[in-house]
């Protein structure tokens, strides 16, 4: 007997972030798709994956459809548009884990850290959707340009929910994008990834690099 391969969605999945999350894990052979707030935004950006990436299989779709369609969603959009989103797609998103990239950066000062008044983008997401989503927050320190080539990353994902079952399914996503991912507590703690990412922002800048975060002192069976 088969198994159908997991679907992910990347929900506002156009841009940089969402295209990379998408080419690796179309190419670890799960069914992905790329939502975004028209049909027609989504299937041009599958047109610009497809031409930058090669083969890989993703199937275009509005975001609503592409929530009900999906065992997982990811959440890539702005933080200026993630309430409206999130308002917009709650009842397709009930009972599903969803994973939130978020990043409160407030241009034009992106490389400083600014939180919200509600702790964390990752906090937002979940006093929004109620505790029957499963809010993980993750991915915030993963440079796009990383995600998009075929290199091996040398970045580790820092993996915050309330549901330690759902922060365990996003780590061993994080493994089939090529990375290795670490839980990391509650989602009260996403404060800090989501932080970080304004630090890795201004060291990038400095080096003109794409910084990431490595977790040391493990043992190499880990």
């Amino acid at each position: 007997m088969t198994t159908e391969p997991l679907t992910i969605a990347i929900l506002g999945g156009t841009g940089a972030l969402g295209g990379g999350l998408a080419k690796r894990w179309s190419q670890a052979g799960l069914k992905v798709i790329i939502g975004s707030r028209t049909l027609e935004k989504a299937e041009g950006a599958v047109e610009d994956f497809k031409a930058s990436f090669g083969d890989v299989d993703l199937t275009p779709m509005e975001n609503l459809a592409a929530a009900k369609a999906a065992d997982i969603a990811v959440l890539t959009v702005p933080f200026a548009h993630q309430a409206a989103t999130l308002e917009y797609l709650k009842g397709a998103l009930e009972g599903k884990i969803l994973i939130d990239v978020t990043v409160p950066l407030v241009p034009p000062k992106v490389a400083v850290v600014q939180l919200p008044e509600g702790g964390s983008a990752g906090e937002i997401a979940q006093n929004l959707l109620g505790e029957t989503v499963k809010v993980v927050s993750a991915f915030q320190n993963i440079a796009a340009a990383h995600l998009a080539g075929d290199h091996e990353i040398d970045c580790d994902v820092l993996v915050s929910g309330n549901d330690r079952e759902a922060c365990t399914q996003v780590i061993e996503l994080a493994g089939k994008a090529g990375m290795r991912g670490f839980y990391a507590g509650p989602i009260a703690n996403a404060v800090a990834a989501e932080a970080l990412t304004s630090i890795l922002i201004q060291i990038n800048r400095t080096h003109k690099c794409h910084a990431g975060i490595r977790i040391s002192g493990l043992s190499e069976n880990h």
